[in-house]
């Protein structure tokens, strides 16, 4: 049997099931399989609210370097606290070394992993998933697991709690039963089970009334305004108004208001032979619509950064680049695992109806906005689920999009449609 592809499936045939691949990385022979992880991150979406899950993570780490156990080096494992607290308290109790030694370093403060900014893979990874076209996955201690948004490559993408997210890491894949099957062996090769280094509540607590105090958050917080020089020494023009830069490829001068007067519009033109630019299966989120994290080197908004002298290791990510919209029209629909109806395989293309020709989404819209032709979406159930991102109702705007026909939607973004002047109709 094979599951569909998109949401709730993969569409794995059945003689794939046991597909795997081998690579070399630093120097020694590793195999990837379906369920492999290959990101594991640690990320700041819970850390700062929840110190026992965080210390419970950092106590999991202890344990289990006690036992000899160790996460495989080709997992890209990461630490971003949403707060310097976190560093304070895990110094002070001392499972900051424990969690170094698993790969959870800290590598900055604030959202990472989760919007998107995981960076790229090593080749050698990259090239064994797509040579054997693994489902490989990521675990991460965020909210949002959206379809391509952790990183284009991992196609399952799972929310865990810090110290699951370390687990995970140690077993080396999403395909495990922790009661049943051992996260790994100890020095001594006897299997070792995740409830022989689980934390217990108890020790957690005590951890946590030891180390965590209103003194950490009062030293940490009481310079927020004088602690970071390099941003206070940046300089910024006076003045009441914005100067906006023609050739900033970050902030650009919004076309949303061009045109508009106080008084609303009376000649609202009607929407006469449109043409479908895509077409939806449900659970298409705003993260299919307005991707927020990496920018695919063969996207039309990368096409566009390269024009501008934009270097690929400089290209960052939409989220990034939300102030500009020349960016973020390029990247509506930009979503590597899009599946469309008129196109046979997944990905940001779709039909010109009149032409025949399979293109970009972004360039099959501008061509028909030269051409004149109003344009619509059709959808499935749930259309707009997800993050209330703004993008989602600006770009398939500035894509001349003028409808949404859907089964039904999320009721945050069927706002944001009708803010922008795009009908959101139900079938």
């Amino acid at each position: 049997m094979t599951s569909k592809v998109g949401f709730k499936g993969f569409g794995i045939a059945e003689d794939k099931l046991a597909s795997s691949a081998k690579f070399t990385h630093e120097g020694h022979e590793y195999e990837l399989k379906h369920g492999s992880v290959v990101i594991a991150a640690i990320t700041s979406c819970t850390n700062t609210s929840n110190p026992s899950v965080m210390l419970q993570a950092g106590i999991l780490a202890r344990n289990a370097i006690e036992k000899g156990l160790k996460t495989a080096p080709y997992i890209k494992t990461s630490l971003s606290p949403g707060s310097g607290v976190v560093t304070a308290y895990f110094a002070a109790s001392g499972v900051d070394k424990f969690l170094d030694a698993l790969g959870f370093t800290t590598a900055g403060y604030g959202c990472m992993t989760c919007i998107g900014n995981s960076g790229e893979l090593p080749d050698h990874i990259t090239n064994a998933v797509n040579e054997a076209d693994l489902v490989v996955g990521s675990v991460l201690s965020g909210n949002r697991n959206f379809e391509g948004r952790v990183h284009p490559l991992t196609r399952a993408n799972y929310l865990a709690s810090p110290p699951l997210v370390v687990a995970y890491a140690l077993a080396g894949t999403i395909d495990i039963d922790f009661e049943t099957q051992p996260i790994g062996k100890d020095t001594q090769g006897q299997p070792v089970f995740l409830r022989d280094i689980w934390p217990s509540r108890k020790e957690v607590n005590e951890l946590v009334a030891s180390v965590v105090n209103p003194q950490l958050f009062k030293e940490f917080y009481g310079n927020t305004l004088t602690r970071n020089v390099r941003w206070n020494n940046l300089i910024a023009p006076a003045g009441d108004l914005f100067e906006w830069t023609e050739t900033s490829t970050y902030i650009h001068y919004p076309p949303f208001f061009k045109g508009m007067t106080k008084d609303c519009p009376t000649d609202i033109p009607k929407i006469h032979n449109a043409h479908c630019l895509a077409n939806f299966g449900d659970s298409v989120t705003t993260d299919h619509i307005s991707p927020a994290g990496n920018i695919s080197k063969t996207s039309s908004a990368a096409r566009f950064l390269i024009e501008k002298g934009v270097e690929v290791k400089d290209f960052n990510s939409y989220g990034a680049r939300r102030g500009n919209d020349e960016v973020m029209a390029r990247g509506t629909f930009a979503n590597v695992r899009l599946v469309n109806k008129m196109v046979e395989r997944p990905g940001p293309n779709t039909l010109h109806v009149p032409s025949g020709q399979v293109m970009p989404i972004y360039d099959a819209a501008v061509k028909y906005m030269s051409e004149g032709a109003p344009t619509i979406i059709l959808a499935g159930k749930e259309y707009g689920s997800g993050s209330s991102r703004d993008w989602a109702a600006k770009g398939p705007f500035m894509q001349g999009i003028r409808a949404v026909i859907a089964q039904s939607y999320e009721r945050i973004h069927r706002s944001n449609l009708l803010g922008m002047g795009i009908l959101p109709l139900e079938f």
